[in-house]
Parts: structure tokens; C-alpha cells; sequence
């Protein structure tokens, strides 16, 4: 008894699909299996169908993107976008695949909307012709929502250059959170570029002389979509910079006006020590210029201590 496929069909060299069973002999076409990872018969029904280092790196519980070709198939890790209700988009799912010429395994923890649209579209009796199709057909839509999700994060980057250019308040969580998102992003996006790349440039037994340049357009949008976040993230980086000035222009200018009250107070605080004293007895208190003298030495104590200020650059 093996796993219960999310979905299964077998497609014919013309595109049309037809939903089959696990346990079917294999028809005149492909077939695709859709599997969940967190099916408890997967791991035995995996160990007789595949090789066994492809078994246990399809189901190791964190993954990277890659393509291997094998002499048996190709083994292809790739990302995409979280878009499932209640997720953030850069907690991307994982699409693990191996792929011969006519059978395509992929699994899944998590929906993948881009599988969904070609499970919609095989329902309705129409599919990829081919595993390479196929393949190209997911690269496509997987790249196609990482660029939307990019594009949406290249506005939230602009809007907050324009607030902060424009000294409008700005929530410094926003700041951290969106530069964590991009970060997130650029992690996998990155590996995929060159995975997508390397399986653009595999022609052979998997992907035919038709299928690479759609494959390779693939690549290049991904590739394209990592120099956004690069520069997005670059951008951001500016942009806490000057956020940091600024707050050091701040804790200036506050020194600057302690530094002023202190210059005032610390002489007014002298002669009111001064003046709280018993000081009869004490030679020339009597002189009537003695009040005078005090006021003078306290005003040269004052401009003493703001010129001792300015000297060491707490202005």
C-alpha cells in the first residue's frame, strides 16, 4: 500500500491528462504524482521508487534550492512565496522534485499555488505534454509570484524613502521589519537563479532543445528579481544610515542645550552654595565691593566652563 497522492494523473504525448492511481501500471505518456510529505506511508513507498539518496533528500526537513541530474532523473529543489491565508510571503515553501522522462514525483508541506494552477488545469483534461513542460510550466509560475511579491516590496521601500527623505515620523519596526523580509527573500531567490540556470543548460534525456529557452527566460526574470533585492536591500541599508545620523544630530543638539543650562546653573548653584554659609569673620566680606567681585568671578567661572565645553566638542 503506498501514499494517497494530493493528485495523480497520467498525461498523454498530446496534453491530456487523465487521473489515475498510485498503484497503475504506467500509461503511453508521463505521469505526475503529487505527494504530501506528511504522508506516514511515503517513506517506504519512496525507498522502492527512487534511489535511495534521492529518498532521503527529498525528505529532509529543510532544503535549498538546486538541480542535480542523475543517470536515473534529475532531483530539483525549488522556492516560492508563501501565499496561504494567515502567512507572510518570505516564509517560502519548498517544492522538492524528481523528475525522468516519464514519471515527475513532487512533495509538498504546504500548498504551492503555483502546482495548484497545473492541478486546476489537469482536472480540466489538459496538461504539460512533457516533464520538461512541466517543469517549466512551475519555474514560470513560481518566478512569476516572487516577482510580484518583489514588486510590491520595491513600493513599500519607496514610500519609505519618500516619508523618511520628507522627516515624516517613521516606525523603526517597519523599517526592521521590512529589511528582514528582504533578506528572507534574497536567501533562497538567489540559489533558485542558478539552479533555474543550470537546468536551463541541461539539455539531454529531460529537457529538450524546445523547452530550454522558456526555462532560460525563467532564469533571467529570477535573475532580475535578485538584483531588485539587492538593490532594495542596499537602499534600505542607506536608509538606516541616515536614520542613525539623524538620531546622532539629535543626541547633538541635546547635548548642545545641557551643555548651555550647565554653563548657566553651575555658577548660580556656587553663589547660592556660596551665599548659604556662615561666612563672618572671613576677611574682606565687609569691602563693598566684595558682592561685585563674587558676581565677576562667577561669570568668569560660567564662561570658563562653556569654553571647556566647546574645547572638548560636546557641541
Amino acid at each position: 500500500m503506498g501514499p494517497t497522492p494530493i493528485c495523480a494523473f497520467d498525461i498523454a504525448a498530446d496534453g491530456t491528462a487523465t487521473p489515475c492511481a498510485i498503484q497503475d501500471p504506467p500509461g503511453a505518456g508521463w505521469r505526475w504524482l503529487h505527494l504530501d510529505l506528511a504522508d506516514v506511508d511515503l517513506a517506504d513507498w519512496l525507498g522502492n521508487e527512487v534511489p535511495d539518496a534521492v529518498a532521503v533528500a527529498l525528505q529532509l526537513p529543510e532544503t535549498r534550492p538546486r538541480f542535480d541530474e542523475l543517470a536515473e532523473g534529475a532531483l530539483i529543489n525549488l522556492r516560492g512565496v508563501n501565499l496561504n491565508d494567515g502567512a507572510d510571503p518570505e516564509d517560502m515553501v519548498a517544492l522538492r522534485i524528481w523528475a525522468t522522462p516519464t514519471r515527475v514525483i513532487t512533495l509538498r508541506r504546504r500548498r504551492i499555488m503555483a502546482v495548484d494552477d497545473i492541478r486546476t488545469q489537469a482536472d480540466s483534461g489538459t496538461a504539460p505534454a512533457s516533464p520538461a513542460a512541466f517543469l517549466a510550466k512551475v519555474a514560470e509560475g513560481l518566478t512569476l509570484r516572487i516577482e510580484t511579491v518583489s514588486l510590491g516590496l520595491e513600493d513599500r521601500v519607496d514610500l519609505l524613502e519618500d516619508a523618511i527623505l520628507a522627516d515624516e515620523v517613521i516606525d523603526r519596526e517597519d523599517v526592521l521589519d521590512l529589511r528582514q523580509t528582504l533578506i528572507k527573500l534574497k536567501r533562497f531567490i538567489g540559489p533558485q537563479k542558478d539552479a533555474l540556470f543550470d537546468l536551463a543548460r541541461a539539455t539531454g534525456r529531460l529537457v529538450d532543445a524546445a523547452t530550454a529557452p522558456h526555462v532560460l527566460e525563467t532564469a533571467n526574470r529570477a535573475a532580475r528579481t535578485v538584483e531588485a533585492l539587492e538593490a532594495e536591500r542596499d537602499r534600505m541599508a542607506a536608509l538606516q544610515e541616515h536614520l542613525d545620523a539623524k538620531a546622532a544630530a539629535t543626541l547633538g543638539r541635546n547635548g548642545y542645550v545641557l551643555s548651555i543650562i550647565a554653563a548657566i546653573f553651575l555658577p548660580l548653584g556656587f553663589l547660592t552654595g556660596l551665599f548659604g554659609v556662615n561666612v563672618a569673620g572671613m576677611p574682606g566680606v565687609e569691602a563693598e565691593w566684595a558682592f561685585a567681585a563674587l558676581c565677576l568671578a562667577s561669570a568668569v567661572l560660567g564662561l570658563v566652563l562653556y569654553l571647556l565645553l566647546r574645547a572638548l566638542k560636546w557641541l
